[in-house]
């Protein structure tokens, strides 16, 4: 069985109203759940260039927007880290069975440790590329300089510029207040599963000091790989073949410690 990628995906709903959107295809062996990035959604070219290396192995893969991104409700300056931490524990309930294997991207890589934190029976493995812990305070806030600081405690809200877009991102102050309670940095982290970060050291948005604070902090065995010429994004095809090795690499230790058998039935959901 696979999915109808021109179906409409699946909706979880979420406390106090609104859903996140998601779709799940049903495999053999360990699962993989790809986290994206801040203001991304589950189109873009790593989650879409991911689920079609799993489907063509076989393996259990789900994709999904936070509230306030892509095919989710709600909208973006109403979200915190925090929510969208809940969203992906949520759908990771809802649609997906056994052990996992997590890939984050950017504030993705956040997002896949509080998850682990939250769910430490459930993730055997972490895949970061160019993860962005703590990127509110540590790069956000340092970036808005005096008058941006000065407009976020006057008025409640500032804009940040959007790299990829001509837009500017609007965040509000309760954002940060979250993502403070939520900081991860500088560890130790009682995650003790295999973690292989990824990251670029052309990336002009996150510097590559973050993947090597993350990997300090969690408490499994974890390696780094520093990518020459790597942007941010690190979808060119040599990026995403190093992000399929990492994967394929522990959903086989994952295999090696668990029951054979393992996989997300049909039924799972988010395949309509």
């Amino acid at each position: 069985m696979s999915c109808d990628p021109g179906a409409e995906p699946a909706r979880l709903a979420r406390p106090g109203g609104g859903w996140v959107a998601y779709r799940a295809s049903p495999g053999v062996g360990p699962g993989v759940v790809f986290l994206g990035g801040f203001t991304s959604d589950m189109e873009g070219t790593k989650a879409l260039a991911l689920e079609g290396h799993c489907r063509a192995r076989g393996a259990p893969f789900l994709r999904f927007d936070y509230r306030g991104h892509g095919r989710s409700s709600g909208r973006f300056e109403e979200g915190t880290i925090g929510e969208w931490a809940g969203d992906a524990v949520a759908v990771i309930d809802e649609g997906t069975a056994g052990p996992l294997v997590l890939v984050g991207s950017s504030m993705g890589g956040w997002i896949m440790t509080l998850v682990a934190l939250a769910r430490p029976e459930r993730v055997r493995g972490l895949v970061g590329v160019a993860s962005a812990p703590d990127f509110t305070e540590e790069l956000l806030l340092p970036r808005l300089g005096e008058a941006g600081r000065r407009a976020l405690a006057e008025t409640g809200e500032v804009e940040v510029p959007n790299p990829y877009g001509e837009v500017p991102t609007r965040l509000r102050a309760a954002f940060f207040a979250d993502a403070a309670r939520h900081r991860v940095l500088p560890g130790p982290l009682p995650i003790a599963c295999p973690a292989r970060l990824l990251h670029g050291l052309a990336d002009r948005e996150v510097p590559w000091g973050q993947s090597v604070r993350l990997a300090e902090a969690l408490g499994g065995e974890t390696t780094v790989t520093l990518i020459k010429g790597g942007d941010h994004r690190l979808s060119e095809p040599p990026h995403l073949a190093r992000i399929f090795g990492a994967v394929d690499e522990l959903r086989g230790l994952v295999a090696e410690a668990s029951p054979a058998g393992l996989g997300w039935p049909a039924d799972t959901g988010g395949c309509p």
